[in-house]
Formats: structure tokens, C-alpha cells, sequence
């Protein structure tokens, strides 16, 4: 049980330093799309919004300013300038049906970070692609589902700053995802655990002692 909490504080040690790079990263400029992305760097993609088209990802409630507000993250496809057909994330809509929100025309910039696919889970619920409805994150269904071809193989989350309070457009992330970071209480429930046993062998070794 020592063992397996000094395990944890060096766990702590690694995980802090990701942190940090997260960190790093967050106060950096964005970075093109690496040939093998992952979900704590923050990078950016430039295109053309496709209009008239979105999906409706998840079924999220979210308090609103009276009851609780059912909705989902809405996805619009972006067209790089190479060619390829980016889906982004745009954010929560209170919405269960997907509105696609009118986006600047020409060439844009999206800061965000990789979202890969997924694939469905036990407990998902069943996509309805005639609806625009999916609750299983797979880009290239949702990008064959739009009528595209070229579509990568992950979802970009955009981040960016919220709307006004009550509004219905999308409410981006607000920077990169963090994975938990509870080593330190890991390695005090070990320590703890190797401390009540030396405590319960104290107590049975003298209770067999004063028996003999």
C-alpha cells in the first residue's frame, strides 16, 4: 500500500506536467492540424463555411433562467482550402432540433481543439440522421450523412468567447480539456489504508501474544 502511494505522487508528478503543457498551449498561438492530433493542443483550421447545413450532437441539459433547458452541441461543416470538409462543434444551442447559424462568408479562421470519432457506446442512444439527430460523435456517418465525401476524421471543438445571457447561439468551450487530476488524494487513501493496517496488526498481534 506504501508503495502504491508513492505510485500515485509520482502519477501526480506526470500529471502536472501535462497541465502545464495544456497550459502552454492555451497561452500560445494556435497550431495547424499535426498529422496525428490529439484533444490538449490548440489548433486552428482555415476555410469556408458550407451553408445551410448542421447536426444536432448529444442530448444535454443545461439550467436555464427558470427550468432546465434541454439541447445539444451543434455541428456546421467547414470546407478547407484544401479541400477537405471539417466538422466543427460551434457549442450548446438550446435547442433539439438543428438550426444552422449564419457564419461569415469567405475565408475564415476557427480556433479549436480535436475531437476524434467515436464509436457507439453501450448506453447511446440511436442516431436519427433523417432528423440531423446524433448521439454517437462519428464524423465521417455525420459528414456521408450531409452529402460530403471529403470529411477528416475527427470534429473540431471551436472555442471562443459566450453569447449574452439567454441567448440562442451556440456557447463554444471555453478552452482545452483538462484530464482529473486526483493522485494527490489517491496517494493519501493508500497511505491511509497502510496506516489503519499496521494499526489492526498492532492490535491482533498483541491480542494473540497476551492469549499465548
Amino acid at each position: 500500500m506504501i508503495g502504491l502511494g508513492v505510485w500515485q505522487l509520482h502519477r501526480l508528478k506526470w500529471k502536472e506536467a501535462i497541465l502545464a503543457q495544456i497550459y502552454l498551449a492555451e497561452i500560445s498561438p494556435p497550431i495547424a492540424v499535426p498529422a496525428h492530433p490529439n484533444r490538449f493542443e490548440k489548433v486552428i483550421v482555415t476555410g469556408v463555411w458550407v451553408p445551410g447545413k448542421a447536426a444536432l450532437y448529444g442530448d444535454e441539459v443545461h439550467d436555464g433562467p427558470v427550468t432546465p433547458v434541454a439541447g445539444g452541441e451543434l455541428i456546421q461543416p467547414l470546407r478547407e482550402t484544401i479541400g477537405r470538409v471539417v466538422l466543427v462543434d460551434l457549442g450548446w444551442v438550446p435547442s433539439q432540433a438543428p438550426v444552422a447559424v449564419a457564419e461569415p462568408a469567405g475565408i475564415v479562421q476557427v480556433v479549436g481543439y480535436i475531437h476524434k470519432s467515436e464509436a457507439p457506446g453501450w448506453f447511446a442512444g440511436a442516431d436519427e440522421p433523417e432528423k440531423n439527430l446524433y448521439y454517437t460523435l462519428d464524423a465521417a456517418r455525420i459528414g456521408t450523412d450531409m452529402g460530403f465525401s471529403d470529411v477528416a476524421p475527427f470534429t473540431l471543438v471551436a472555442i471562443g468567447k459566450m453569447p449574452p445571457l439567454g441567448s440562442a447561439l451556440p456557447q463554444p468551450a471555453q478552452h482545452l480539456p483538462r484530464p482529473p487530476n486526483n493522485h494527490y488524494q489517491y496517494a493519501l487513501t493508500w497511505f491511509g489504508f497502510a496506516i489503519v493496517l499496521m494499526f489492526e496488526f498492532y492490535f491482533f498481534a498483541r491480542k494473540r501474544l497476551s492469549d499465548a
